[in-house]
């Protein structure tokens, strides 16, 4: 594992309320990265045990007890000046109002709302895995255009069960063909609040105007630096730490790593196995979500080892019908 004794250890809460909204403080003008939104939270003193620090750290800033919590991200960040390490927690339940208890401005936001405020570098990734669900479902082939009333029917019903974040993969179809399907299923995921990420070119992203690009390990190395904005969301998929470090210093928001287990569709491919999946994500400071072989019961493995969720074709497209 890597060596953060020489960071600034902090813990820091994403703040959940009955409504969905995510609790954010403003840093006082003097402190550094002041002025900037934030997570609550505060240093974690030594020999005390991270939880134990959150729930202290709560209490004197907002005046609220924790009563559930969970881990969501670690984040080792180098600023100029200082190091910092972000572990970050999921708070779903607390008791008494939340307020600015040492005269902090504190706000509730929507979660959609949270790219539109300015935080410090560090937080960024926080924001990212606020924002992301548990599940990232990949389409299978869809087939030629006969077939695809019943797969974006099926699709429909499994955003009305609420998946929340889809990749188109159709590498069988042509530029027209793919171009047409993406119109409809990006319709689609935003009738039903679902980010649609498309497995294509970045200008073919553009030219849609899609919620996000998925960028295949090839089109990852390809690439020396992000190929689009910071309101387009960016992922990629890694099958090792060296693709990793390249993905996030080009400036993905998230990726994903495979295969985690063995897989009947890469029956030669080496599986990375959860000991290296959980390595993987002690160095990176952006979601990972686990992939191959995966199954709605290695979520909580995934999350436990430090992911994000689990990303899958059939075990998720076979959620419904």
């Amino acid at each position: 594992m890597p060596d953060y004794s020489g960071y600034l250890h902090v813990a820091a809460a994403v703040i959940e309320d009955g409504a969905g909204r995510i609790l954010l403080a403003r840093r006082p003008t003097h402190l550094h990265q002041g002025g900037l939104w934030e997570f609550p939270g505060g240093k974690v003193e030594a020999g005390e045990a991270v939880s134990d620090a959150l729930v202290r750290e709560l209490q004197e800033e907002l005046g609220i007890c924790v009563t559930r919590a969970a881990p969501l991200i670690r984040i080792p960040y180098a600023y100029p000046d200082r190091r910092v390490l972000l572990d970050v927690w999921q708070v779903s339940a607390f008791e008494n109002r939340a307020h600015g208890a040492e005269g902090q401005v504190v706000k509730w936001v929507e979660r959609k709302t949270l790219r539109d405020y300015a935080f410090p570098a560090a937080n960024r990734p926080i924001v990212a895995a606020a924002m992301l669900p548990e599940r990232y479902l990949i389409t299978p082939d869809p087939g030629t255009a006969d077939a695809w009333p019943g797969f974006l029917a099926h699709l429909q019903a499994l955003m009305e069960q609420g998946i929340r974040l889809v990749q188109l993969r159709a590498k069988h179809l042509n530029g027209a063909e793919y171009g047409e399907l993406a119109r409809r299923v990006i319709a689609l995921g935003r009738e039903h609040g679902t980010t649609v990420m498309l497995n294509t070119s970045p200008a073919i992203a553009r030219e849609l105007d899609a919620d996000g690009l998925h960028l295949s390990s090839r089109s990852l190395r390809t690439l020396q630096e992000r190929p689009l904005g910071a309101e387009s969301w960016l992922a990629a998929s890694c099958h090792s730490l060296t693709e990793l470090r390249h993905a996030m210093a080009i400036g993905v928001d998230f990726a994903v790593l495979s295969p985690v287990k063995p897989t009947t569709s890469h029956p030669g491919a080496r599986a990375l196995g959860w000991d290296t999946f959980h390595r993987m994500t002690e160095h990176s400071g952006i979601p990972l979500y686990a992939l191959g072989g995966m199954e709605e019961a290695d979520i909580d493995t995934a999350r436990v080892l430090g992911g994000q969720g689990i990303a899958a074709i059939s075990s998720l497209w076979g959620r419904c019908g």
